[in-house]
């Protein structure tokens, strides 16, 4: 009796093993192929992701001009988003970033002095263009007292139509 029903047994296990080993592959969710997203190439021997590599001259740029901790990589990268969320109204991410930036103890005036020159340089920024915003963040990082742009130039038609161009009023 207990030969027949250790007997039962195997065979009960052999044919869940193979429902577990055989089901997988006949379902129509495995039978697709993963074709759809192509495999990381490395980049070919000598050379790097063009943004990696621009990102560490950024870093090895504040560095090399900031005396401090300002320049410290942790420092650059968490203020300049700091900087970046502050002049773009997300003021909650940007003060859980400045909370980690303070905690790396970077300096809180830097950051204070990079968004007073990102807005007196704002008018020449682009919304449209996040590289515009993120050049002039970069070099109000680098450099927070540059001096404040000249403002755009009107344009040609538009100086022609304004008021105070002999148009004729009484």
């Amino acid at each position: 009796m207990f030969h027949c029903l250790l007997s039962a047994a195997r065979g009960v296990c052999a044919a869940l093993l193979l429902l577990v080993v055989l089901s997988p592959l006949a379902s129509p969710a495995f039978a697709q192929t993963n074709d759809a997203k192509p495999a990381d190439k490395p980049p070919a021997a000598g050379q790097e992701p063009a943004k990696e590599s621009q990102k560490v001259d950024e870093f090895a740029e504040a560095q090399h001009a900031l005396n401090g901790p300002a320049g410290n990589p942790e420092c650059v990268w968490l203020g300049r988003r700091v900087v970046s969320l502050l002049w773009r109204d997300d003021l909650d991410t940007a003060f859980r970033h400045l909370d980690l930036y303070d905690r790396f103890g970077c300096p809180s005036a830097h950051i204070q002095a990079s968004f007073r020159c990102l807005i007196m340089h704002g008018i020449n920024i682009d919304p449209k263009a996040a590289d515009s915003l993120n050049a002039k963040v970069q070099a109000c990082w680098i450099n927070p007292s540059l001096p404040p742009s000249p403002p755009p130039a009107p344009a040609a038609g538009a100086a022609a139509a304004s008021p105070g161009s002999g148009g004729g009023s009484h």
